[in-house]
């Protein structure tokens, strides 16, 4: 009886203070934070560059184990490159990552992928979509979950440097915008405010008086530039145009 005793108390003491040892031991609640604070790593690399992150995406109906299902929690950054840079662009990055995560990028049919651990199971992941465009991720893998994960918000107005782009393009400028947010390594917040456009063709060109020469890419279906420490993209690839504004870790 007593060593019974003693072995139900172990396992109680190991089941709460233990560092879990496969990823279904925990939960997308626990994993969002490791996920936000890798996405603010990442944009800490991507200090110089065209970029802005994407809403969060929470996939569910996973099998966590044959008998239940779970939700896989997803954060990207799109990045805006010279055609032929994307290899160039993984390997900075690879090398700003923390060196305990394990960057590397390695060579594959499909183009460079870079792979890296965040630590808690979560997985980054970085490879070219189409010439002069690259999309690093964040990924949980399928984990339980009890409720819905994300940090994407609604319901603040467009900021003036984006609403001064939207007016440049004769675009509308909405009452609202959606915005993301990632924790900084030094402790300040990235964020992302991201409108949709409208569909139809889009002459950027509209935007240079608004650059003021800090151009950062400049191509026909796509334009970036800063003002000062800010960023302000327009990806006019699909069928629909995007402008985000954001800002970034750099002091």
């Amino acid at each position: 009886m007593a060593w019974a005793v003693l072995l139900a108390g172990l396992a109680w003491w190991s089941a709460r203070t233990d560092e879990p040892t496969v990823r279904e031991q925990r939960t997308i609640e626990q994993a969002a934070p490791v996920v936000s604070a890798a996405v603010g790593q990442l944009v800490a690399a991507l200090d110089g560059t065209a970029w802005a992150m994407t809403p969060s995406r929470v996939e569910r109906g996973c099998r966590v184990t044959p008998v239940s299902t779970g939700a896989e929690l997803t954060r990207g950054i799109d990045v805006l490159v010279a055609e032929g840079g994307e290899r160039e662009l993984l390997s900075q990055v690879t090398e700003a990552l923390p060196a305990r995560w394990r960057a590397g990028v390695r060579d594959a049919a499909e183009g460079p992928l870079l792979r890296a651990d965040a630590g808690e199971f979560v997985l980054v992941e970085g490879e070219s979509t189409s010439p002069g465009r690259v999309r690093l991720e964040v990924l949980t893998g399928c984990r339980p979950t009890d409720a819905g994960s994300g940090d994407r918000l609604r319901g603040n107005p467009p900021e003036p440097a984006l609403r001064a782009a939207l007016q440049a393009l004769g675009r509308p400028v909405p009452e609202h915008s959606d915005e993301v947010a990632a924790p900084c390594p030094g402790g300040a917040k990235a964020w992302t405010q991201r409108v949709a456009a409208g569909a139809g063709p889009a002459s950027l060109s509209a935007l240079a008086p608004l650059a003021a020469g800090a151009v950062v890419v400049d191509t026909p279906e796509a334009y970036a530039y800063r003002r000062g420490t800010d960023l302000i993209v327009a990806d006019a690839t699909g069928d629909q145009l995007y402008l985000a504004f954001s800002t970034g870790c750099a002091d």
